[in-house]
């Protein structure tokens, strides 16, 4: 999801550069609810890479590939942009009809990729990757590479808050996909206890029954805890938008929330947030805390959210 969210930057930007562009989007069907929220994108194409995977010796499965490729043949496409360099976007970007676009061998994730391109860019591996697609685009476009906040081009202001939810409260993203990313329960209780304590509910979706499990340990102690029923990410995004704020760990939720506007505090435990850290349009919105090896505390996440002025000093 993180990777999709990152993108959304270079889609305004080629749409402000290059007028009447028509802009398609091939994503794994789970985030395709995403790149619809952005109102430049034409047309949203969900592929199923994660089930092909798992069964690609399914007569379904090359049925499905098959269809995928008729769909992007539809078009005879100016220019197909493969942003993300890896082994399994490259192979999609073939599927489609027109010249091949993406980071050449010393930039792309995984450098094999590249021999499926026509025509490649160097992009510095040591920034944003919200920055190198950004770079990527201007290049392959031909515009200046731009310099101004990221812009995910997404509107929610017609969106209305959920009838059920408190008035104040504060998204607590828990889970990610790696256990080494995960932030300390106990660092989780503390913050929830601190925050119904200035009375503000802290709110606990979840994915898996894992992630359930985990959100039940975390919020079994502090009574003004909610727990949210499994939810759509489409009504999830409405949840986030709504809230006074967010706070995360490493996930492409956080990444969501801070492409939307909402307040988002992210924190790092095991990557590098001068890489891949929560951006927004506007800088103030957007803390993150923490590095590899370094897990903030809670009185440094409360502390910024205060400063964002969420929280009562």
């Amino acid at each position: 999801m993180g990777d999709v969210i990152h993108n959304l930057p270079m889609v305004t930007d080629v749409a402000e550069h290059i007028l009447g562009a028509q802009i398609d989007w091939v994503v794994e069907e789970a985030f395709a609810d995403i790149p619809a929220l952005h109102p430049k994108v034409n047309r949203v194409v969900p592929v199923a890479l994660r089930c092909w995977r798992k069964k690609i010796f399914n007569t379904s499965v090359w049925r499905e590939i098959k269809a995928t490729k008729r769909r992007l043949r539809e078009h005879n496409y100016d220019v197909v942009l493969d942003s993300q360099g890896l082994l399994k976007s490259a192979p999609l970007a073939r599927f489609a009809q027109g010249k091949i676009f993406g980071p050449d061998r010393l930039s792309a994730r995984e450098p094999l990729a590249v021999k499926l391109y026509h025509r490649t860019f160097s992009i510095a591996k040591d920034r944003h990757a919200v920055l190198r697609n950004r770079e990527l685009a201007a290049r392959v476009f031909d515009y200046p590479i731009p310099r101004t906040p990221p812009d995910c081009g997404i509107n929610l202001g017609g969106s209305t808050a959920p009838a059920e939810f408190p008035q104040k409260y504060i998204v607590c993203l828990h889970a990610t996909s790696r256990d080494s990313k995960l932030w300390p329960e106990s660092r989780w209780m503390a913050l929830a206890s601190r925050l119904a304590s200035t009375g503000i509910t802290p709110v606990f979706p979840w994915g898996s029954e894992r992630e359930r499990q985990r959100a039940q340990t975390i919020a079994h102690q502090i009574k003004e805890a909610v727990i949210l029923p499994k939810t759509s990410l489409k009504r999830l995004v409405k949840i986030i938008h709504h809230a006074r704020a967010v706070v995360g760990v490493d996930t492409g939720l956080a990444h969501l929330a801070a492409a939307i506007g909402c307040p988002t505090v992210a924190v790092y435990i095991d990557t590098d947030p001068m890489l891949t850290g929560v951006l927004s349009a506007n800088p103030a919105r957007a803390v993150n805390l923490g590095n590899k090896g370094a897990p903030p505390s809670v009185p440094e996440v409360m502390a910024a959210l205060t400063r964002m002025q969420v929280c009562p000093a």
